[in-house]
């Protein structure tokens, strides 16, 4: 080891990546290991189990990842994700290489080290999304890029083609990438003289290869993926919420360090004004993604635009971060005195980093649901990755005590709790009847390629079916919906269980059926009774009425097909009295169009309870709808004042 590079590792900024770095990776890896597939992991897994080119919403690398890592341990989160933690952690260090030539060794370090106060860089990796190879590619072909430039060797616009390529088989918002560079060549006057450089055409070349996926299933899908990504996902109408977009991503990336990207930019063009192609590379790739983005706010996908994209755009901005937080301690130094300037200075990657840590947390605050609710309450964590190792114990168990003889068909209303069965290995002969979910995120397509979707089931006869709802992600119109499909593809259905995690923040409810009718159903059958949810109204209270004395609370209740057996008023979780119900309300017939609940038109009810035997305060109201088949589903619950 030479001195300088001894004198490097001594250094207390070197002492305090590396401690950055372990923590992060430790962070992810305890994470990775607790937390289950999120939707779009899953998704991801179920694509890696059936090979291809490309898929509805992605080229194969994301999915190549993933299935390469889940080949070493079928049905583990943790192996899904491992090759993504191993790229989302080496980005630092490639941040490093990048900035090598670039800057110095002193600066490379604090770039790979501000990596790592980049909330969403620092998280790269958690997770098993496209963004993780597509930022890892971006950042080896700049790299490759910029030293090919410099160097015209060889090795290094070969290097372009081949990131440049893999990155174009990840994901189309690489596209962006290339743009920039020829934007760079067609722009900064030194660089223009590339183009008569054969070993770049051979890079093109290479990197053209890339495209091939992507071509291959468009033009043997009718466009369908392109049209998604350009047309379908997007409103192309103009949002006010849009114009937000720099403030969103100001508060993602943290205030101060925002400010410093934005400096950098600055310092950029001012270097590539005085000829340096280096920073005319890096102002481009910079300009582009974050441009392209920013100008598109108010049009396009807000969630993603306004999040993770301009992602991208950062990258090549840590590289002149640490010239750009220099300049701003001397000019603070200036200004106030050297302590203030030090404070200042030093507060940007701490706020950056801090932030970094709470993302990671945030996530992983999921893995601890029932522990967690009891500080901040039901209702307020996300739950998307968790809960599914107990979904499919419970749905085990269900298959060996109603199927004990029999292998059924599984068909779920969302495509994510169908990919959730199959990596929990409980079947193959899995189905959605997603019609939402599936088409918002580009998925429906590839659900038909698989027949895995309403019409592949049509092809199936013969055979029994268990039948599940997410009931937490629908609402009762949705599930109403969704029965109705079912219902009208089996001659009877029963409702035979339920399952309630968190408190009731996460539940699903279970359907047996006899056999798929296949072909022969039609559009005005429907297997009766058909079990469709409970529907119904409180009057009164409404939510934060005070109450005191005698109260009466009033509604109506009916369950098509089935029909309502009472209705009960409980208060803080606990029975109070049952309704009298059966009152005449042929307003609501008319109104809903109810049209098969036996008890219609006498749907009404109204209970009478002494307020004054409760303890003054907040106070928790709701009703619960036995149904006929003794189905319980609670509805309405408000908060109320009791003021006696």
């Amino acid at each position: 080891m030479s001195d300088s590079n001894a004198q490097v590792l001594q250094q207390p900024v070197f002492k305090l990546l590396a401690g950055a770095f372990v923590f992060v990776l430790v962070l992810k890896l305890f994470f990775a290991a607790v937390l289950d597939l999120y939707s779009d992991e899953v998704f991801y897994w179920q694509a890696s189990a059936y090979p291809a080119l490309a898929y509805s919403d992605l080229p194969f690398i994301t999915s190549l990842l993933v299935g390469v890592g889940s080949s070493l341990d079928a049905g583990n989160p943790f192996t899904v994700r491992l090759l993504f933690i191993v790229l989302g952690t080496s980005l630092p260090l490639l941040i490093y290489w990048l900035a090598l030539p670039i800057t110095n060794r002193q600066q490379a370090i604090e770039a790979a080290g501000l990596c790592l106060c980049l909330p969403l860089a620092a998280f790269l990796g958690l997770l098993a999304v496209p963004d993780v190879p597509l930022l890892v590619f971006g950042v080896l072909s700049i790299g490759f890029f910029e030293r090919a430039i410099r160097t015209n060797a060889w090795k290094y616009w070969l290097g372009v083609g081949i990131f440049a390529a893999l990155g174009l088989s990840t994901h189309y918002r690489f596209f962006l990438y290339p743009t920039a560079a020829i934007l760079f060549l067609s722009f900064f006057k030194p660089a223009r003289i590339q183009y008569g450089n054969p070993r770049l055409w051979v890079a093109m070349f290479i990197a053209a290869i890339g495209l091939t996926p992507i071509l291959w299933f468009n033009f043997n899908n009718e466009l369908s993926s392109a049209s998604f990504y350009f047309v379908d996902r997007h409103p192309w109408e103009f949002q006010l919420s849009g114009l937000l977009h720099v403030f969103k991503q100001a508060g993602l990336s943290t205030p101060p360090l925002y400010l410093i990207f934005l400096f950098a930019l600055f310092l950029l063009y001012k270097n590539a004004k005085e000829g340096s192609s280096s920073a005319a590379l890096l102002l481009s790739v910079s300009l582009t993604n974050l441009l392209v983005y920013l100008v598109l706010a108010p049009w396009t996908d807000a969630t993603s635009t306004s999040i993770h994209w301009p992602l991208s755009g950062y990258m090549p901005l840590l590289v002149f971060a640490p010239l750009a937080i220099r300049e701003t301690y001397s000019w603070a130094q200036t200004k106030w005195n050297e302590a203030t300037a030090l404070k200042l200075t030093k507060a940007i990657p701490i706020i950056g980093f801090t932030g970094a840590v709470i993302a990671l947390l945030g996530v992983g605050s999921q893995a601890f649901q029932l522990p967690l609710q009891n500080l901040v309450g039901t209702g307020v964590l996300s739950n998307k990755m968790a809960g599914w190792d107990e979904f499919a114990d419970y749905t085990e168990s269900i298959l060996a005590a109603e199927f004990d003889a029999s292998e059924p068909i599984i068909v779920t209303d969302n495509y994510y709790t169908a990919a959730q069965v199959e990596f929990a290995g409980l079947s193959r002969d899995v189905y959605t009847l997603d019609r939402d979910k599936a088409i918002r995120d580009g998925r429906i397509t590839q659900y038909e390629l698989w027949s895995k979707d309403e019409s592949g089931l049509s092809a199936q006869s013969n055979r029994e079916v268990l039948y599940i709802n997410e009931d937490s992600t629908l609402t009762v119109p949705d599930k109403h919906e969704l029965l109705a499909i079912m219902c009208g593809r089996v001659g009877r259905i029963e409702h035979i269980d339920e399952l309630s995690l968190y408190n009731g923040d996460k539940q699903f409810s279970f359907y047996k059926t006899d056999e798929l009718l296949g072909q022969i159903f039609n559009s005005t059958y429907r297997a009766q009774p058909c079990p469709f949810p409970a529907r119904a109204w409180i009057d009164f209270p409404i939510e934060g009425d005070v109450l005191s004395g005698t109260v009466n609370i009033s509604g109506w209740a009916y369950n098509e097909d089935v029909g309502i057996d009472s209705v009960e008023l409980v208060i803080d979780g606990e029975f109070v009295s049952t309704a009298n119900y059966g009152m005449p309300r042929p307003d609501v017939v008319t109104a809903m169009e109810v049209s098969s609940d036996p008890n219609a038109p006498r749907l009404g009810f109204n209970i009478g309870f002494d307020s004054s035997d409760f303890a003054n305060g907040r106070s928790q109201l709701a009703i619960d709808l036995i149904s006929q088949q003794g189905i319980r589903t609670r509805y309405g619950e408000r908060t109320v004042f009791i003021e006696n």
